[in-house]
């Protein structure tokens, strides 16, 4: 048995999501409304038999692992942490054998000792913040920080006299080796930090990874800030500020606010708009999108209109299209930060924030302002950095679309000369790595999802129904999964659900739809179910036309002649599909 299998044993689902949903008993199962959307009437379902819970209003579902990924905002391996220290399980017995730090000891047995040390630290910090001067006129004065934001974010002082840390640490057991790994000490076995405000960083659950220090004394030798180097626990390119935090409010407003300092997030949440975040300056990886991602597919930067924040912005364009989340810009009248506005005036930071423009948008714009479109040399600067951008879009719908955006730019009378320019650039270069960037739907991809799922569960269950299957065709399925049980009951059109072994390659799955059936159809008779299959096909097939000729009328607009002819054919044929 394997740690994940051995939580399970030891917590029960509807214990583990009864934490974050108020559940109700509903003849096996349990009911409550969902976390994740602002529904009225209860239909989020857990399983206790099955161990699944399924969201219907948001077509989300899993086991409890899963279910405590999307509410904290964690990736796997920090679930199973969780879970196990709510279990009382002992990580590393787990571990294989060569997982040992310093000292024979094991890499989980010394995170759990870097996470302690941390935490005594962040206590040390609290303490000196309390009877430090500096650190409180600088904090609730000067930053108008509340004492109640100064609690909730954990800030706190370091002295500067040296070694105060390190040796508090020691009489608490800690070894120098163990307070170096945990990246508190500097070269000489002192204090990292000294005569700073500590602002402690933590990972989504709470738990503190490092800190990132702001120099309160007037030294222009020295750095304003400082951050825990990079330890066993952490890592700037995957670490979110504020993101324990924030992530609650982020999945309610569904969008996230990702500013450049950390202090302006304190500021914003301070204000009661909380659903602000930041990376290490405006270095944005994937990894930092990709734990957003998991709260919400709206990213909105707030980056300075500078040389930086342009480049940031054109290197998260790519990334973002990865990751698959909807990139736009906030901008905040000139001149200010979102720190200095909150304090001015709130109201106008919390417009600015629904006031996005989308990421592409504004890079073309703030390219347009930065060169002299009336000389050829500004001309030419601006085409090469838009172009390079543009001519890296898949969907040649949205080539077109913005090749309109930049003739208007250029004053030409419409985009026909952009369109060639890029035509010629792509034929000529290799070096453009096409990607994807669209902006996607989540409602119509939900409706879809719900629509594949219901018609998966009543054709699985039912043999009946699976009549409806038999004109269909694989590629007609959005998801991984519905497309395999599609498959799956094209090669086996008799299975009557008694040999297990057979699906096994979508068995999550199958509990998730199966526990659908039970939710939504155990209770209809013959010739409901069979209507309800029938509506759910002609539902499914709508869907899959309607987004095949949107693809097919986006490369009309830009096909030659001949590929016209036959991508027209193909639109005739999908018609065919709806009689």
């Amino acid at each position: 048995m394997d740690a994940k299998d051995e939580v399970k044993t030891r917590l029960s689902i509807e214990d583990v999501i009864g934490e974050y949903v108020q559940l109700k008993r509903a003849g096996r199962n349990w009911k409550g409304l969902s976390p994740f959307t602002a529904e009225h009437t209860p239909s989020f379902v857990v399983s206790p038999d099955k161990q699944i819970w399924h969201d219907f209003s948001s077509g989300k579902g899993g086991d409890m692992f899963s279910f405590v990924m999307e509410v904290e905002g964690l990736d796997f391996r920090q679930a199973l942490e969780l879970l196990a220290r709510r279990a009382g399980i002992d990580l590393e017995q787990y571990e294989q054998k060569g997982g040992r730090g310093a000292k024979g000891q094991s890499f989980g047995k010394q995170k759990e000792r870097l996470y302690e040390a941390l935490e005594l630290a962040t206590h040390f910090y609290q303490t000196q913040f309390a009877h430090s001067k500096t650190a409180l006129e600088y904090t609730l004065q000067k930053r108008a920080f509340s004492k109640e934001t100064a609690l909730e974010w954990r800030l706190g002082y370091s002295p500067n006299n040296g070694r105060a840390l390190v040796d508090f640490l020691k009489t608490k057991g800690f070894t120098q080796n163990e307070i170096k790994l945990a990246g508190l000490t500097n070269q000489r076995g002192g204090d990292m930090f000294r005569g700073r405000l500590q602002i402690p960083l933590c990972d989504p659950s709470g738990r503190v990874i490092g800190f990132t220090a702001r120099l309160l004394a007037d030294d222009p030798q020295a750095p304003k800030y400082i951050n825990t180097p990079a330890t066993a626990l952490y890592d700037k390119s995957r670490h979110v500020f504020g993101l324990h935090l924030a992530k609650e409010t982020i999945r309610k407003s569904k969008f996230a606010v990702l500013a450049e300092g950390n202090l302006d997030v304190i500021q914003s949440h301070q204000a009661g708009v909380r659903q602000v975040v930041a990376t290490a300056g405006t270095a944005l990886t994937e990894y930092h999108l990709k734990a957003l991602s998991r709260l919400t597919p709206d990213i909105r930067l707030c980056f300075d209109a500078d040389r930086a924040g342009i480049q940031a912005t054109e290197r998260a364009i790519p990334i973002a299209a990865k990751v698959e989340v909807n990139l736009s810009v906030i901008q905040i009248p000139s001149g200010k930060d979102p720190d200095e506005l909150i304090k001015q005036d709130v109201s106008v930071w919390k417009r600015v924030i629904t006031e996005q423009i989308e990421a592409l948008d504004w890079l073309i714009e703030q390219y347009r302002r930065s060169e002299d479109l009336t000389t050829v040399a500004g001309r030419k600067s601006f085409k090469q950095a838009v172009f390079g951008l543009v001519a890296r879009l898949e969907s040649r719908g949205e080539q077109s679309i913005f090749a309109d955006k930049v003739a208007h730019a250029l004053g030409y009378p419409n985009g026909d000369a952009v369109r060639d320019e890029l035509k010629l650039l792509q034929a000529g270069t290799k070096t453009y790595k096409p990607i994807r960037h669209t902006v996607s739907v989540p409602q119509d991809k939900l409706n879809r999802q719900k629509v594949e799922d219901n018609l998966m569960a009543l054709t699985l269950l039912q043999p009946k129904l699976r009549t409806y299957l038999y004109d269909l065709a694989p590629e007609m399925f959005g998801s991984d999964e519905a497309r395999a049980v599609f498959e799956f009951l094209a090669m086996h059109p008799d299975y009557d659900g008694t040999d297990k072994r057979l699906v096994q390659n979508f068995a999550e799955y199958a509990k998730i739809i199966s526990l659908v059936y039970e939710t939504l159809y155990q209770d209809l008779d013959a010739l409901e179910l069979d209507q309800e299959a029938k509506r759910l096909k002609s539902k499914l097939v709508a869907q899959y036309v309607r987004t095949e000729k949107q693809t097919l009328t986006e490369r009309l607009q830009t096909a030659e002649p001949a590929e016209a002819a036959t991508l027209l054919a193909r639109v005739a044929k999908l018609d065919e599909l709806l009689r």
